[in-house]
């Protein structure tokens, strides 16, 4: 009978403690509960999953370490092709804020809270420092306030989505720190000052969107420093100063762009024989000719310099050009005959309209 008692009761604790290894960190469940008392998401339910002691086991969005049973992972997105979203044929919206809780999940290797729509307040400062966090994506929602200042604290870090918010003060100058950063996404936001001096310490950074924020100053020569830059958009700011010759110089920069500032002095040389292929220099406040410097290496799909100040003929060695898909030069001063060929030949009068003295098809008034 003793027998009996001692062995069920062995049996007991060896389920219970496996179901303890097994199970996720009460802390974390404790933490990631908090994180959901913060919010409210009314038409998908996406939280009804979250009951139970193992937040490791079928908790929406949540994935764990599978050694250290540590929260990994918060992956929730408002716009997905899970079958939650396809059942109630809608995408997700969802209010309230992002509790510091989550900063107690310590293990966090990737934070994604992104495209609710209604989530307000601030970015948690807490954030900045998460020694493991890699990526942190949190566009589209409704926040507010700064970007943590101590956001350069995360040398982990690849992935800075801040995109599609409210967001407004500075670009943190430790940002710079972030060494292994490969994608800085900041666009429509309503963030001003300069962009840091050093931004060339961004050495990993391919993609840096910038574009519809309150911007000013100028674009630091700086950023031709890295190597790995492929598109860049500063579009729609208040930046002034010239142009960077060296971004010509990049070695696979393919998207440039820079319209809707207030950027002055001459279109470089350099920009029209590299390895760019999307050229948007629109509405600014550019002078001088067009670079005469087109040569085989010039493939663009579309080069954007209306609403300028430029001068001029077209330059002879735009036939040099190996593709041009798409020109626009209207609204400048230039002048001359429109050069026949391709890629002239398949453009509208709507790319030359608005110039001092053009001529010739496909405008109305012959040379």
């Amino acid at each position: 009978m003793f027998s009996s008692i001692k062995s069920y009761v062995t049996f007991v604790t060896f389920l219970f403690l496996s179901t303890a290894v097994n199970s996720c960190l009460p802390s974390d469940r404790q933490a990631l509960l908090t994180f959901r008392a913060a919010l409210h998401e009314p038409y998908l339910g996406i939280f009804n999953s979250w009951t139970g002691p193992d937040c490791c086991h079928n908790w929406y969005g949540v994935i764990c370490d599978t050694v250290t049973r540590r929260i990994a992972d918060i992956n929730l997105r408002g716009e997905s092709e899970d079958p939650i979203f396809e059942r109630a044929h809608r995408t997700g919206f969802m209010t309230g804020s992002i509790s510091p809780a989550i900063c107690r999940l310590n293990h966090l290797s990737s934070i994604t809270i992104a495209d609710w729509k209604g989530i307000s307040g601030p970015i948690p400062s807490c954030i900045a420092y998460l020694p493991f966090l890699r990526i942190l994506d949190l566009i589209g929602n409704k926040l507010t306030g700064e970007i943590p200042s101590d956001i350069g604290l995360l040398t982990h870090l690849t992935v800075l989505n801040v995109a599609d918010n409210s967001l407004s003060g500075t670009i943190p100058r430790s940002i710079t720190n972030l060494s292994s950063l490969m994608h800085l996404d900041i666009r429509n936001n309503q963030i001003s000052g300069t962009i840091p001096i050093n931004f060339g310490k961004l050495r990993m950074l391919s993609r840096a969107l910038l574009s519809r924020n309150r911007l000013t100053g100028q674009i630091p020569v700086t950023v031709s420093y890295i190597y790995r830059l492929a598109d860049l958009d500063l579009s729609f700011n208040k930046i002034s100063g010239p142009i960077p010759d060296g971004l010509g110089k990049m070695a696979v920069l393919a998207t440039l762009n820079l319209d809707g500032n207030g950027i002055g002095g001459q279109i470089p040389v350099t920009l029209m024989n590299s390895t760019i292929s999307s050229l948007n220099l629109s509405m600014n406040n550019l002078e001088g000719t067009i670079p005469d410097t087109f040569g085989p290496r010039s493939y663009f799909t579309a080069i954007d310099l209306a609403y300028n100040r430029l001068r001029g003929n077209f330059p002879a060695s735009i036939s040099k050009a190996t593709f041009i898909g798409h020109l626009d030069v209207s609204h400048n001063h230039l002048c001359g005959k429109i050069p026949t060929g391709s890629p002239f030949d398949h453009l509208e009068a709507s790319s030359f309209v608005y110039n001092d003295c053009l001529c010739g098809k496909p405008l109305i008034k012959q040379c």
